[in-house]
């Protein structure tokens, strides 16, 4: 038996749910408030009124972020500041908005941080996602060089290093790229070392 069923109830099963559509308008048309109005649980980031779908991480992510945060949080306990991890904004300059893996800021009282978001931190981590390497090894980091970030870590899984960047001028040079056995120093905290080893094993 063949069941026939009609163009104008096919394109009803196929619109998307309304959060999905909200996440998916007419790319180039959307404004910084309605981009911070959006509430979903999705990782979303903005750029010159796109929108940027980030997938969902994975349990070997979190678990590397849970770790460094420990880290840093404990570092800030003891120094000061304050330190943030994903989903919450940081505004690189109008128009363009990231949520790092991570975020710090040496001053718990900033003038940079809002409640909606950032403006900018003393440190930023990602943890490098598979299904985009280069969207954190080369276009984010470009992009908080831009904003005048001026320490980033790029921590990679699947090469098992941390690449320590440090601005110079207005852009990042290599401060170092620790892999398994080593300590990963930063290059403006000198109290914040990190073994690589057990950043892994976290997982």
């Amino acid at each position: 038996m063949t069941i026939k069923i009609s163009p104008a109830k096919l394109e009803k099963q196929a619109e998307p749910a309304g959060e999905i559509a909200l996440l998916f308008p007419a790319q180039g048309y959307r404004s910084e408030e309605e981009y911070l109005a959006l509430n979903t649980n999705h990782l979303v980031e903005y750029s010159d009124g796109r929108i940027e779908v980030l997938p969902m991480p994975t349990d070997k992510h979190q678990a590397i972020v849970a770790y460094l945060f420990m880290i840093l949080l404990a570092l800030t306990q003891r120094i000061g500041g304050t330190v943030r991890f994903s989903p919450l904004r940081i505004r690189l300059w109008p128009g363009k908005f990231r949520e790092p893996d991570l975020m710090l800021l040496l001053a718990s009282h900033d003038h940079l941080r809002h409640n909606q978001y950032w403006e900018g931190a003393d440190l930023v981590m990602e943890v490098v996602s598979p299904d985009d390497p280069e969207r954190d090894l080369v276009t984010k980091r470009q992009e908080y060089a831009q904003a005048g970030i001026p320490e980033y870590w790029i921590v990679d899984p699947q090469a098992e290093t941390i690449t320590v960047l440090v601005l110079d001028n207005n852009a990042y040079a290599e401060h170092g790229r620790f892999g398994r056995s080593a300590v990963a120093a930063s290059a403006t905290l000198p109290a914040l070392q990190v073994e690589v080893d057990a950043v892994f094993d976290a997982a």
